[in-house]
């Protein structure tokens, strides 16, 4: 095993250490250094989750593969959420909590780390443009194939919209979101790219060992992240609340902000890593492939999770909750209109952005629906803008393509 490898697993291990030590041995201190030592514990794991996740395509191909990756990549991302779930079926305190970390990490990803990943592209773009002497570029294009996430992605927002209106998730919706997201992984394998895969970092040098010590390498990281992630998931996520009393935060501020920047941080580090070896195509399609999965198989599992912690048959949204759907399906649809053409202007990039940085000033029930109408406006000019391709991508999920992917075009477009 490569020393720079060994001494990045081992930084891990140790900053995971403390909380394994804690949960061994039944201590609980303050909150909020609870949250502290659990917290980065599960930002530990993610890193060698991500790592093996990463390095697994190496030897797993199709469809197994894509299932296999998506199911253990959700989670250190889902883990906090659906203990929240799970609790509220007997603890209707902790349904305040059901649905926060889902549509923080949903917000997150689409109003910081998209337009964070498109800005490090296009500079990457530009400097390559200016060296070659050729017109800075002023858009990413995505290529064809992402259509299908694309076209998932965009039937997903619109249903989204039936949970505000339910005023809860149903048992049966869950299904139904689940079951998209088997159709999901199905179509995705059937149009899997067959070339040679692109690694970085970590994963580079776990991809590059060979093949016996590789597998048990990959094996290693995935048993042990999953096992730090468990024991950290249910004292981080009472340490959550817990702090919230303590520094005089709102609980659902922490549960719905913290947690999700501890999971995302490094899906966030490797698509800008990819995005700074000139591939922000391959960055925004794993960012995109990421809300498929928390529209779909995040929410869907919420419910279920609800129901055997010993809930109804549905999980019930209060009022907070409901305005937070609103406003993440409203950000959710403008995304997708965005890059309905697949091409994402950095203009754009700049606005999700800026009105993903509003919302921590716009914090009143009125301002949140205003905020969400504007999501909603600029979407519909989006979608009109963009109307001929509205149709060719909700049919993509649907259409029969190719067994292997076309070669991608150019990663960036000119007007």
């Amino acid at each position: 095993m490569p020393a720079a490898l060994v001494r990045r697993i081992l930084l891990c291990l140790a900053i995971a250490a403390p909380a394994l030590g804690l949960r061994a041995s039944g201590i609980r201190l303050a909150p909020v250094i609870d949250m502290l030592v659990f917290g980065a514990a599960v930002v530990a794991a993610a890193f060698l989750l991500a790592w093996a996740a990463e390095a697994a395509q190496k030897d797993i191909s199709g469809t197994l593969a894509i299932a296999l990756l998506a199911l253990i990549a959700v989670l250190p991302e889902y883990a906090v959420d659906l203990y929240y779930a799970f609790r509220s079926g007997s603890d209707p305190a902790y349904l305040h909590f059901a649905a926060a970390n889902m549509t923080g990490s949903n917000r997150l990803l689409l109003g910081f780390g998209w337009p964070l990943v498109l800005i490090v592209a296009m500079l990457v773009a530009r400097r390559t443009a200016t060296a070659q002497g050729k017109k800075a570029p002023h858009f990413l294009q995505l290529p064809r194939e992402s259509r299908l996430d694309v076209g998932f992605l965009a039937v997903l927002a619109i249903v989204a919209f039936a949970i505000p209106l339910l005023g809860a998730i149903p048992v049966w919706f869950g299904v139904v979101l689940i079951a998209l997201f088997a159709l999901y992984l199905w179509r995705a394998g059937q149009t899997r790219d067959d070339g040679e895969d692109e690694f970085v970092g970590a994963a580079a040098l776990i991809a590059d060992m060979p093949t016996r010590p590789r597998r048990w390498t990959v094996a290693a990281l995935f048993v042990t992240s999953a096992v730090v992630i468990l024991l950290s998931a249910e004292p981080f996520a009472e340490a959550l609340v817990g702090s919230g009393s303590a520094l005089g935060i709102d609980s659902y501020f922490l549960v719905q902000w913290l947690a999700p920047l501890a999971s995302e941080a490094p899906e966030f580090i490797i698509a800008v890593m990819f995005a700074l070896r000139g591939m922000g195509p391959a960055a925004i399609g794993t960012l995109i492939a990421s809300k498929v999965n928390q529209w779909s198989l995040l929410v869907g599992s919420l419910p279920l999770a609800h129901f055997v912690g010993g809930g109804p048959l549905e999980l019930m949204l209060d009022a907070r909750q409901i305005e937070e759907f609103v406003l993440t399906a409203t950000q959710t649809l403008l995304g997708v209109a965005i890059i309905l053409a697949l091409r994402f202007h950095w203009w754009s990039g700049v606005g999700l952005a800026v009105l993903f940085g509003a919302q921590f000033f716009v914090t009143d029930t009125t301002g949140r629906y205003v905020l969400s109408s504007i999501h909603a406006v600029l979407a519909l000019g989006f979608l009109i803008a963009h109307r001929q391709d509205i149709l060719p991508t909700l049919a993509a999920p649907f259409r029969r393509v190719p067994a292997v992917r076309e070669a991608a075009p150019s990663t960036t477009g000119r007007n």
